[in-house]
């Protein structure tokens, strides 16, 4: 594995103002299963499983 790309790698970020989000990939055909997934609100994001894709909860302000 190259630990450097690794490194470098930054997840796509998607800012959205609910606490339970919804991610396919976005790639239309070629994405992934669409999965549900819950922001916790200590952390205030969450990844994707598959696509490491980070959604992220806009804060109130």
């Amino acid at each position: 594995m190259n630990t450097e790309a690794a490194e470098d790698f930054v997840p796509e970020i998607v800012e959205t103002n609910k606490v339970r989000v919804c991610c396919d990939g976005g790639e239309g055909p070629l994405g992934h299963p669409r999965v549900w997934l819950t922001i916790p609100a200590e952390r205030g994001y969450v990844d994707c499983p598959y696509c490491d894709r980070r959604h992220v909860l806009k804060s109130a302000g």
